[in-house]
């Protein structure tokens, strides 16, 4: 028995699945998202696909709606292989999607929204569709205005009209991708009755979730993926069986591995850090978003430290480094660098005094892609000395002081003339972290970092935030990979709905820890 296999307490099920991932791979430039996933979904049960980001559960539900197509292995509906290569193919054979952001039009009624679709050269019949949403509202026990604009809806309501959407399709399958993710917890707890209604008349529902509570209170079968493999999965007996404490313990060691294998090297290898008074302190900041408010964070970071914020993504993270380096408006709380109050301060200033902000989005928020490499190096110091003098810009001097850069920083470009928009991600990464490591720098706040880079350029990234935290900096480490995080930080924090939830030392035990606090078991 492999050591995949052994973790797998899926026994089969009394009845037959209506829809079958066989041995499905799918591959993208540099990765593997899938590789030989079997995942059998019954009528009857919530089945929820559990993993950290990049597992590998929205590559399968790609593939499940239409969007992916496997590169191997195969799809059966019904006991016959299929091939779903469109959205409307997906549809024809009942199987329902409903993603994160609902993909309904906010200026039509609801009841426009679901002639959407229909038959091109024939006249939506609206009282027809008006009677029928209603009548399929009260089958599964939620109530839907059909002449209600979708723009003044809820998030619930909107997802409660594309459920109702695809009880009228007669959808033998509903996908239901993180759907609790911008739900409150009332939301959320009203849609996992909605599902527990959904099995009860013989449709299967797929739960993608990262949150392990909501997983136990409403799923029937759950499948683990990690690294784009299946590392196990766990029955409805099974379930039962263990009961919610020891399930709660096999699936966080399921999906973020077991302390032993953080001993064997991939935390980070042990450095000391000078104790000294922080350079970088945040103290009950909160920051309004209609999304993901970030509410009462405090942290601080010392000189040559790097803390890592983990969290599944869009909790918050974003919407707290903006704050951080001036971008965004903060409702209460303070920042200080070196004990001195900065959040008063533009983005400008901040960065004079010395916080730099290495964001996630290099090419339209980090860099100008039409601005030679040269400008981009100096674009948060146009109009200063000595790049300029009296409003009067010195191109020898810029150019001067990009060779310097480009060297040292080995940014792979034609020119320091050439459009920064031409180079590749991870030299247009270099470039940032030329412009922001550069000068009297003393706390950076890096946004994953490496997203989207290869190998080779992941490496050095990380490499320059090490070398980073070693020269005296404070560093912030916003990651999604919890590799990553493992790797690099000192101390770890976990960001939950705009909240630090608990902040450990890195070490043996930090991979557990870190992962029941991302998956909503501990705090």
């Amino acid at each position: 028995m492999s050591a995949l296999a052994s973790h797998d307490h899926d026994a089969p099920a009394a009845t037959e699945p209506v829809v079958v991932l066989d041995h499905v791979t799918k591959r993208f430039p540099g990765v593997v998202a899938n590789d030989g996933v079997t995942v059998a979904i019954h009528p009857g049960e919530v089945h929820v696909l559990l993993g950290e980001n990049g597992a590998g559960k929205s590559t399968l539900v790609g593939m499940l709606s239409g969007i992916q197509t496997p590169d191997e292995g195969g799809i059966l509906v019904g006991g016959h292989e299929v091939s779903i290569d469109t959205p409307a193919r997906a549809l024809a054979l009942g199987i329902g999607t409903v993603f994160q952001h609902a993909m309904l039009v906010p200026s039509l009624t609801v009841a426009e929204n679901v002639a959407l679709g229909g038959p091109a050269l024939v006249r939506p019949d609206r009282r027809r569709i008006a009677e029928d949403l209603r009548r399929a509202a009260a089958e599964i026990g939620v109530s839907v205005d059909p002449d209600a604009p979708v723009g003044s809806l809820s998030l619930g309501e909107q997802q409660q009209v594309e459920i109702v959407r695809a009880v009228m399709r007669q959808s033998r399958v509903l996908i239901l991708d993180e759907a609790t993710a911008m739900l409150t917890p009332k939301g959320a707890e009203e849609l996992g009755g909605l599902m527990r209604r959904l099995v009860a008349r013989g449709m299967a529902v797929v739960f993608i979730t990262h949150k392990l509570n909501e997983a136990l209170a409403y799923c029937d079968r759950i499948s683990v993926l990690r690294l784009g493999r299946k590392v196990g999965a766990i029955g409805p007996e099974a379930l039962k069986a263990m009961g919610p404490k020891a399930a709660t313990a096999e699936i966080v060691r399921l999906m973020f591995g077991s302390s032993a294998a953080v001993a064997a090297g991939d935390a980070r290898p042990a450095r000391t850090v000078p104790a000294g008074p922080a350079v970088l302190a945040v103290e009950g900041l909160s920051v309004p978003d209609d999304a993901v408010p970030v509410e009462a964070v405090t942290l601080a970071v010392a000189a040559g430290e790097i803390l890592g914020i983990a969290g599944i993504d869009g909790n918050g993270q974003k919407q707290f480094a903006e704050a951080l380096a001036g971008q965004r408006r903060q409702t209460s709380g303070r920042v200080l660098l070196d004990g001195r109050p900065i959040d008063a301060l533009p983005v400008g200033e901040r960065r004079k005094a010395g916080l730099r902000y290495v964001t996630d989005d290099r090419l339209h928020e980090g860099t100008v892609g039409g601005f030679p490499v040269a400008l981009n190096l100096v674009l948060k110091q146009i109009g200063d000395e000595p790049f300029w003098t009296r409003g009067v810009e010195r191109p020898a001097t810029i150019a001067d002081h990009a060779r310097r850069l480009v060297s040292a920083f080995d940014v792979r470009t034609p020119g320091i003339e050439t459009p920064v928009g031409k180079l590749s991600g991870g030299n247009i990464q270099k470039a940032l972290l030329a412009r922001e490591l550069s000068g009297a720098a003393r706390a950076v706040i890096f946004a994953k970092p490496t997203y989207g880079l290869d190998v080779q350029n992941i490496r050095a990234t990380r490499q320059r935030i090490r070398d980073a935290a070693d020269g005296g900096l404070a560093v912030i480490l916003i990651s999604t990979d919890l590799e990553e995080i493992l790797e690099l930080s000192d101390r770890i924090a976990v960001m939950d709905r705009g909240r630090i939830v608990g902040i450990v030392d890195n070490g043996p035990d930090a991979r557990l820890a870190v992962g029941e606090m991302m998956s909503g078991v501990a705090a």
